[in-house]
C-alpha cells in the first residue's frame, strides 16, 4: 500500500480537488448522485479512485505517528533504556540515543545490520544505545530462542555487541545450532549461557518488551527511536546519520 501511495502522490491534488468539487455539488443537491452513481463515476475514473486510497494512506499513516508520539511521550524516553527490558550501552548523558527492536529472523532487521553496526562502531562514544529483543509470533519459535539466547547474553555484556551483530548478520535460519555456533565464535561462555537462557526471568522480559512495544503502537520489526523520535522499517545507506541530525 506504501509503494502505491507514493505512485499516485504527483496526481493527488488535483485529483482530490475533483472528488471534493464533486462530492460539495451532490451535497448542495446541485449534482444528483447516490452511492450507486458515486461507485460508478468512480469506476470510470480510476485515477481519482487510487488518489483517494493514496490520500487515505497518508492521512492513516499520519494518524498512527501522532498516536505513537502521544503514547510515548506518556511511557516516557526513559522507559526504552530500561536495563530490565534492555541492553543498554553509552554515555548516560549522551546527545544522541537509539532505540531498535529487532527480531533476529526478520529480513528487514538483517538488512539494516550494516548501517545498524557501522553508525555504532562511529558514535558508540558519544549516543546512548538500547537493544530490544521483540519476537514475533510470524517468526516462529525459533525466534523466540534467539530472544532468549540474547537476553541471557546480557549477563556476559563485554560480548553482548558483538554477540548480537553476529546474529543479525547470520543468512541462514536461525536455530539451535547456529545460536551456539556465533556465541561460541563470539567467545562466550557457552555452558554459563545454556544455564542462563533457562532462568525464568527471560520469559518475563521477553513479555515486557512486548508489553512496552504495544503501548507505543510498535506492531513490527525493525522500528528504531533516534532521539526520542519513531522511525519503523529498514534503515540503510546512511539513514541513521540523517535521523539523528535531523531529530
Amino acid at each position: 500500500m506504501r509503494g502505491l501511495a507514493v505512485t499516485v502522490a504527483g496526481a493527488i491534488g488535483g485529483a482530490l480537488l475533483a472528488v471534493a468539487i464533486v462530492l460539495t455539488l451532490a451535497d448542495q443537491g446541485m449534482m444528483p448522485i447516490n452511492e450507486g452513481q458515486m461507485q460508478s463515476w468512480l469506476m470510470r475514473h480510476p485515477d481519482l479512485a487510487l488518489a483517494m486510497i493514496g490520500r487515505q494512506q497518508q492521512l492513516d499513516d499520519a494518524r498512527k505517528q501522532a498516536q505513537q508520539a502521544s503514547a510515548m511521550k506518556k511511557v516516557g524516553q526513559q522507559s526504552f533504556f530500561d536495563s530490565r527490558i534492555a541492553f543498554v550501552t553509552g554515555p548516560a548523558d549522551a546527545k544522541n540515543s537509539v532505540v531498535e527492536f529487532y527480531d533476529y529472523d526478520c529480513p528487514y532487521c538483517r538488512a539494516s545490520q550494516p548501517e545498524v553496526q557501522k553508525f555504532y562502531e562511529t558514535h558508540k562514544a558519544d549516543t546512548r544505545f538500547s537493544f530490544i529483543e521483540l519476537p514475533l509470533d510470524i517468526h516462529g519459535p525459533n525466534a523466540v530462542l534467539a530472544a532468549r539466547a540474547s537476553i541471557a547474553a546480557r549477563n556476559q555484556p563485554d560480548k553482548y555487541v558483538a554477540f548480537h551483530f553476529a546474529m543479525m548478520s547470520n543468512k541462514d535460519p536461525v536455530d539451535a545450532a547456529a545460536i551456539f555456533d556465533i556465541a561460541q565464535k563470539a567467545g562466550l561462555d557457552l555452558e554459563k549461557l545454556r544455564a542462563d537462557m533457562n532462568r525464568p526471568e527471560i520469559e518475563d522480559i521477553i513479555k515486557k518488551s512486548h508489553a512496552l512495544a504495544t503501548k507505543v503502537g510498535i506492531d513490527g520489526t525493525p522500528t528504531f527511536i533516534v532521539n526520542g523520535q519513531m522511525h519503523p522499517g529498514m534503515v540503510q545507506d546512511g539513514e541513521l546519520e540523517q535521523l539523528a541530525k535531523s531529530s
